[in-house]
């Protein structure tokens, strides 16, 4: 008897450690996912999601600006193949397919009027406003949501801006400046959550964007 007490307890002390580790996971990739990636419209918060997504890309097939693509491995195990949007490749006109398509409600209803997928930051060392003229994604805005200052240079209301990536997508930073192993434009689309510990809409450098 006292064997398979001890055998019994052996095992439950490696079912509790799987499970404390799958719980760590899941809390893990809940933080991680929430800073870097930035969701479809009416996706839901990153728990809902990762239970409620299938991965069956019908998100990803049905998007006609191209926005939506998926998660990788290096965006967290957990979080693989789930959708997220990359505003290099388009942007979001909120047409709403992805909702429509979605077979378990992981993608909702949104609101760009009144709703946030991201916001908008600028990044003073790969914009090209700071070194020569550039006002793209200030004219792009469809929302209104970028002006420029007194120097020409944009300025991002975040009260205005849904994140719908198009600043993002039409920057020209990467054509005319170079940089070393760069893939950030002059402006980003961060999450809500990012730019809540960010606090503000426009950065120095690469350092500020990298903490997030």
């Amino acid at each position: 008897m006292a064997a398979y007490t001890r055998r019994a307890f052996a095992g439950f002390c490696g079912a509790a450690a799987v499970f404390a580790a799958f719980g760590g996971a899941v809390k893990a990739a809940d933080g991680a996912s929430e800073t870097a990636l930035v969701r479809p419209p009416g996706a839901q918060d990153e728990l809902h999601l990762l239970a409620s997504c299938v991965k069956c890309d019908r998100c990803r097939s049905v998007c006609h600006t191209g926005v939506i693509g998926v998660a990788e491995v290096g965006d967290g195990f957990l979080r693989a193949r789930t959708p997220k949007l990359n505003f290099h490749r388009g942007s979001c006109d909120f047409c709403g397919d992805c909702q429509r398509v979605c077979p378990t409600g992981a993608i909702g209803a949104f609101d760009p009027e009144a709703d946030k997928m991201g916001i908008a930051v600028v990044q003073k060392d790969r914009c090209v406003a700071y070194y020569q003229g550039c006002v793209e994604c200030q004219k792009a805005c469809p929302f209104e949501a970028i002006a420029l200052d007194g120097d020409g240079h944009p300025v991002v209301d975040a009260d205005r801006c849904n994140g719908c990536g198009v600043c993002e997508d039409v920057c020209p930073a990467l054509v005319y400046r170079s940089f070393s192993g760069g893939t950030r434009r002059g402006i980003v689309v961060v999450s809500p959550s990012a730019y809540a510990r960010l606090g503000k809409t426009v950065v120095e450098d690469e350092s500020e964007m990298s903490a997030l």
